[in-house]
């Protein structure tokens, strides 16, 4: 099997051993916590098989992020018999148990056939053997016998386990895109994360299907679902590059990064209250007219919150760089950067130079993060009246604060009540020229 590197491996000699295989994929899955409900399943209602990304990840020595049972047979008993607590999902048979912290995603196997391009499956029960070949790719329809039958047994889609060895994406028909077209932003996904090359083949199925229009024939809420994914990935700057090698990106908008060590500087400055998806959604969105940026998300179901986030770094990421080159000292920061998003203001900071990414540095990882110990009780309490000089003396102590100028409760008091004394006297002067 491959390294982690992610290089492509030498595609010759002897096939992989499925044996071997299967007692590494077997060893690594004994190591995880996860696994002990799993290996503890000694009698089954049905015959119990790790599939999918799971096996994948383990034959290439890295960690599943997730653990899908393939069950000949009635799933939901599996799931009854894995304890913890138990939801069933949809027609499918689906169903899901989180015990001990852990999730656990069962499915019947079954095969699948679709009624038109694009259309959701229509399903029925079928043997392990068909329900790897409705996969994706060839690297995805690999499955490790867990319970009610031997333990270890490696059962693969025809090339899986080539194609696993070379670091290779292969779909399983001609078809796979046209049925299922959100596959292409899976297939970007997928060579991003893995480090892994699309078959020739593969690649030219993947740009005729977009070439027709294939992501026409989706609904949008299923594409952003895919979308979002896609952005959530350790690399989304490589998932989207892979999309835009592809020919993905002008079915979804035009959606491209043009800048991407900038966009890396700003997820590195971005904290960790920030979302990395939003921020770079935003930047590769930034060419797309407002209107018809926001047509887009619309389509494409984002939630309103996500959607304002990726149209402001899209729209004003530019003009909040300016500003923050121009801001001097910590309050003129806080006056251009207050309220923004951290998205917006990582963004910002990473297009408008070395200026920009100081003063964004600062209100991201200092400046935002300053509080008062006192509060407007503390001025009423010391015989100021309720009123606009209230607000005038907190403003001044958190300025003072932020600029090093007030130190502990008292002192931010003094700086208080000091301004708000003046904005009572500014208020009591008679406007200049009057008699």
């Amino acid at each position: 099997m491959p390294s982690r590197s992610g290089k492509a491996a030498e595609c010759h000699g002897q096939p992989p051993d499925p044996r071997r295989l299967a007692e590494l994929a077997l060893g690594r899955l004994r190591a995880l916590p996860a696994a002990a409900p799993l290996l503890a399943l000694d009698d089954p209602p049905a015959p119990v098989h790790l599939v999918g990304g799971a096996v994948r990840d383990l034959l290439l020595d890295r960690l599943p992020a997730e653990l899908d049972l393939a069950v000949e047979g009635d799933a939901v008993a599996v799931g009854r018999a894995l304890g913890g607590k138990l939801t069933v999902h949809d027609r499918f048979g689906t169903c899901s148990v989180v015990r001990d912290g852990w999730r656990y995603d069962l499915a019947r196997t079954r095969r699948e056939r679709y009624p038109a391009p694009g259309a959701l499956p229509e399903v029925e029960p079928a043997g392990l053997e068909e329900d790897l070949l409705r996969r994706d790719f060839t690297v995805n329809a690999i499955a490790l016998a867990l319970a009610g039958t031997p333990r270890g047994r490696l059962t693969a889609a025809p090339r899986a386990l080539e194609d696993l060895a070379c670091h290779r994406l292969r779909v399983l028909h001609k078809r796979s895109f046209e049925d299922d077209p959100t596959r292409l932003l899976r297939l970007a996904r997928y060579a991003a994360r893995l480090g892994f090359v699309i078959e020739p083949a593969t690649r030219a199925l993947a740009e005729r299907a977009v070439a027709g229009g294939a992501l026409e024939t989706v609904s949008g809420p299923r594409i952003g679902a895919e979308l979002r994914l896609l952005a959530r990935e350790p690399d989304p700057l490589g998932a989207l590059a892979a999309l835009a090698g592809l020919g993905i990106d002008r079915a979804l908008g035009g959606l491209q990064v043009n800048e991407p060590e900038a966009v890396r500087t700003a997820l590195k400055l971005l904290g960790e209250d920030g979302r990395a998806d939003l921020l770079v959604l935003a930047a590769a969105a930034e060419g797309i007219p407002v209107g018809r940026l926001r047509g887009l998300l619309d389509r494409l179901a984002f939630e309103a919150g996500e959607r304002e986030a990726i149209i402001a770094g899209a729209t004003r990421a530019r003009r909040l760089a300016a500003a923050l080159a121009d801001a001097r000292g910590p309050t003129q920061i806080a006056q251009v950067a207050a309220g923004e998003r951290p998205e917006l203001v990582a963004l910002a900071g990473a297009y408008g130079g070395p200026r920009a990414l100081d003063a964004a540095r600062d209100w991201l990882l200092r400046l935002r993060h300053v509080r008062l110990e006192i509060s407007g009780e503390d001025l009423l309490a010391a015989g100021l009246a309720p009123g606009p000089a209230i607000g005038a003396g907190l403003r001044a102590a958190l300025a003072a604060k932020r600029e090093g100028r007030a130190r502990g409760r008292e002192e931010e008091l003094e700086v208080a009540l000091r301004a708000a004394a003046e904005a009572l006297a500014a208020c009591k002067e008679p406007p200049r020229g009057s008699w």
